[in-house]
Order: C-alpha cells, then sequence, then structure tokens
C-alpha cells in the first residue's frame, strides 16, 4: 500500500536524518518503522504558511494534484487538511484518511459550527489517539462510532536512543542536574520559584515565545536564580542535540499549566527513552500512571512546595531515582515505543 504522509513539518527531511541516525522516528509518527509492515509513503511538500486558510488551500491543492498514485492518507494531525476531509466527508475525494487526534472531540454551542464538525468527521476514516481518557470523552459527543478511535501507545524511537546513550559519560550523582525541554504550555514560574528556594541545579532549553505566551518575559519576571540557567532556542534545536543534552542529566522536569491534552508528553517519552526519571505536573491525561509505575514523582498543579519536595526527595535518594529511570527504560521496551505503536498503526 502507497500512503500519502502528512505532517506538519519538514517531512522529507527529517526523514532524512532519521536514517542518519540523527532524527527520531516517533516524532515522524512511526512513518519509518511502518515501511517494515509493507508501507510505502509519498512524502507531503511541506510549507510554513501564518494563514490557515492559505495552508488549507496549499495542503488542498498538494493532496488533489500528487502526481504520485496512493491509497491512504496518513496524517500527524489534520491541521491544514480541512478541506481535504470536507471533500471526503462530502464523497468529492475517495482515498481514506487516518489522523493523529490530539485532543478529545468535542461539541459546539453554536449549530452551524456543530453541523460543520460532524460532518467534517465523517470524512475521517479513524483516528489515533494517547490516552484512553481522550477516546472516552471523545464518545461523549457522538461524532465517530467507537471502531474509528484507536489508543496507539506512542513511544520512544529507542534505537535513535540507544546510539545516544552509547556515548554519553557516567553523570555524577553526588550534584543532579534537572532538566526541563520542550515549549508548549510550560509553567516556568512555579518551576523557577521552587528552583530559586534550593542550590540543586536546574537547566531550561525553551524558545523565547510558543502558543502566545512570551516565556522570556514569563522567566525574567521571577529573576532566576544563579543555580537555574536559561538557554533560549531560537530557531529551535535539533533533537539529536537536544537529546545528547538531556542524556548527560540526571532527571527530566515537566512542569505544564492545565490543559485538557498530553502537555509535555515529547519531553516524556524522551525520558522513557533514555532511562531518566520523571518530575511531572500531575496531567491526568498522561497514558501511563507515573507514579504507579514508579518511574517518578508528581506534583499539583502550580504546587510550588511539592516541587521542592520532589527534587529534595530525588536529590537524597539517589538509588531511588536510577531504580525510577531503570523502570522507565522498562516501561519503553515492553508498552510505549515506536516498534510497537507503528505496528498498531500499520496492521490495526
Amino acid at each position: 500500500m502507497n500512503v500519502y504522509f502528512y505532517h506538519t513539518r519538514l517531512t522529507t527531511e527529517s526523514y532524512q536524518e532519521w536514517k542518519q541516525g540523527r532524527f527520531p522516528g516517533h516524532i515522524l509518527y512511526g512513518q519509518p518503522e511502518m515501511e517494515k509492515h509493507g508501507l510505502s509513503f509519498v512524502m507531503h511538500p511541506y510549507k510554513h504558511f501564518a494563514s490557515r486558510l492559505r495552508l488549507m488551500l496549499y495542503v488542498l491543492k498538494c493532496v488533489l494534484f500528487c502526481k504520485e498514485k496512493y491509497d491512504a492518507i496518513y496524517a500527524t494531525s489534520f491541521r491544514g487538511l480541512e478541506l481535504v476531509v470536507f471533500l471526503h466527508a462530502l464523497g468529492l475525494m475517495r482515498k481514506p484518511i487516518y489522523t493523529w487526534h490530539h485532543t478529545a472531540v468535542t461539541t459546539n454551542k453554536r449549530p452551524l459550527l456543530e453541523m460543520a464538525s460532524r460532518l467534517f468527521y465523517r470524512g475521517l476514516d479513524g483516528m489515533f489517539f494517547f490516552c484512553q481518557r481522550h477516546i472516552d470523552e471523545s464518545l461523549l459527543s457522538n461524532k465517530a462510532p467507537r471502531e474509528k478511535l484507536h489508543l496507539v501507545h506512542w513511544g520512544p524511537d529507542l534505537p535513535f536512543y540507544d546510539k545516544i546513550l552509547a556515548h554519553t559519560p557516567s553523570c555524577d550523582s553526588s550534584s543532579p542536574v534537572f532538566i526541563s525541554t520542550g515549549k508548549e504550555n510550560r509553567d516556568m514560574p512555579t518551576l523557577i520559584r521552587a528552583f530559586n528556594q534550593l542550590d540543586n541545579r536546574l537547566d531550561i532549553y525553551i524558545a523565547e515565545e510558543c502558543g502566545g505566551i512570551n516565556y522570556q518575559q514569563v522567566i525574567e519576571a521571577e529573576h532566576p536564580a544563579s543555580n537555574v540557567n536559561v538557554h533560549y532556542t531560537g530557531g529551535g534545536v535539533m533533537p539529536y542535540r537536544l537529546a545528547q543534552i538531556v542524556a548527560e542529566c540526571d532527571c527530566v522536569v515537566i512542569p505544564c499549566l492545565e490543559y485538557p491534552y498530553t502537555v509535555g508528553l515529547t519531553t516524556l517519552v524522551e525520558a522513557l527513552g533514555l532511562g531518566l526519571p520523571l518530575i511531572t505536573s500531575r496531567n491526568g491525561y498522561f497514558p501511563m500512571d507515573i507514579e504507579g509505575e514508579g518511574i517518578g514523582i508528581t506534583v499539583d498543579y502550580e504546587d510550588v512546595q511539592g516541587w521542592k519536595d520532589a527534587v529534595l526527595y530525588l536529590s537524597a535518594h539517589p538509588d531511588e531515582a536510577k531504580r525510577m529511570g531503570a523502570k522507565a527504560r522498562q516501561l519503553a521496551e515492553q508498552v510505549y515505543n515506536m516498534e510497537i505503536f507503528a505496528k498498531e498503526i500499520a496492521t490495526g
């Protein structure tokens, strides 16, 4: 089967980097691994547009006038794909469409928008979700039958992280280093307030601005102490280099703002691949139970004291922190990894 692969990033370039071992395949949503299951792919020629309408028109043109034949569309998001989906819902385009859905399907209080939304979801042949909670909430909307909603165990590209770990020096756990990466809906004030009252080293890698939040202003307003090192990523840090940096740290911290989706999951997945313990906000949309699995500590939203207690606990119990990291890697090897979730999608 030949599949049109729609991604909201430079797909062909990322795929080439993956072949060189410098890009994690799970950020390509398993596309490289699916080739082992008999699928071949037509890569969508990504372009950035500030205008959503211009993006949708560009994607529509690419899909309808693609010179290569394909049998289905596999999308990492429906953002930009909306016009294609509506055409499929109306029977004007017959190729089946399968997409990742990053939040629950919801209802709209405005009748006309709700009607359009119901038509839109008729145009999707299957949706992939990161957690069961999103599926359960989606079913309440009555917009898609259960058989269209698929739980997928999205997880790390383990061979990618194995190469990095093979060249990572051992850490000095007597002075553990904590690291925060990611840029979407991060609770920097709570994290910095906690570490401002501690001696532990914290490295923060974050964009100056993302999703309407000016992180540079937010962080500067908290006056980070000397033990808090902030690295603004500007145009971004290559995933390979960032993974190298994370691998040299002792614990991954994920301070989230409260939103109804899996905020911080990409960072969490990287911690699993590198076998590192976690301290994270208590996000009920994460697909696994962090404390139940023994891979880290969760903290209530905006709980500065909770963050301090968690950091001090792992600092005082390095052997326990190592056990958490080992369990994190084991969980990735057994349940959440690219080999597993790519097979779920390709053969499900």
